[in-house]
């Protein structure tokens, strides 16, 4: 019989496993000896957080990044025609905003069955605490680095909230959080407003909503910190 293809989630950081793991998918870990990670080393932590029986050295890993090739892509699938396979990404659900939706697309292809868990997801979990739009949001991933074009990029989505009612979503590499927050507050209209979701299901999370202009004057510490931006400008 085919295996199936399992995406696992994982925690969002230094988060306990009960809180955001449920309980069968925890279960269903150690039986499963084929993985496609983000990251080897972080993924062998993560396994040994959900169950400390797990002999990691019976595992096989099959590492995707974006340094893996289209054509080791293609092979990965291979063994589950003997065994089931779980795909894991470096934090919360793999396929969303993560290249393990490159495998899933092939195992259609190949008739696989994909069998999606539930987990904590920061896209969801910051959209659905920022009281914006629920029913017609995009996630944009990260946007451009120039500064030229991210104020072009920016001002577009404000205007594409404001025409269509539409939350946009879209993320930054932590480091360059206060950059983004600075662009935000210059090139949205003072109106527009702005949920800002940090350090999600971690001790120290934050998640505020206020207006641009709001905002101007309290400004968090957002360095180092993953952090998901959201903006919904109303009529």
């Amino acid at each position: 019989m085919k295996g199936k293809l399992f995406l696992i989630p994982t925690t969002l950081g230094d988060t306990e496993i009960d809180q955001v793991i449920p309980n069968n998918i925890q279960q269903l870990i150690p039986d499963i000896k084929h993985f496609i990670v983000e990251n080897i080393r972080t993924t062998r932590r993560y396994l040994k957080k959900v169950n400390q029986d797990i002999n990691i050295d019976e595992l096989t890993f099959y590492e995707l990044n974006k340094h893996t090739s289209p054509k080791d892509i293609s092979t990965y699938l291979d063994a589950i025609t003997d065994h089931d396979m779980g795909i894991i990404s470096e934090a919360g659900c793999p396929g969303v905003a993560d290249p393990g939706a490159d495998v899933v697309k092939i195992a259609h292809t190949k008739n696989i069955q994909v069998v999606p868990l539930v987990g904590p997801s920061s896209i969801l979990l910051s959209l659905m605490a920022s009281g914006f739009n629920g029913q017609n949001f995009a996630f944009n991933g990260y946007l451009p680095i120039p500064s030229d074009e991210r104020s072009k990029k920016i001002k577009h989505l404000d205007h594409r909230s404001l025409s269509e009612g539409q939350t946009q979503m879209f993320i930054e590499t932590p480091f360059r959080n206060m950059k983004m927050l600075e662009d935000l507050l210059q090139n949205c209209s003072p109106a527009t407003k702005l949920c800002i979701a940090a350090d999600i299901t971690l001790e120290s999370e934050y998640i505020k909503t206020m207006s641009v202009q709001a905002w101007k004057n309290n400004l968090p510490d957002l360095h180092k910190r993953p952090a998901i931006f959201l903006i919904h400008r109303e009529k």
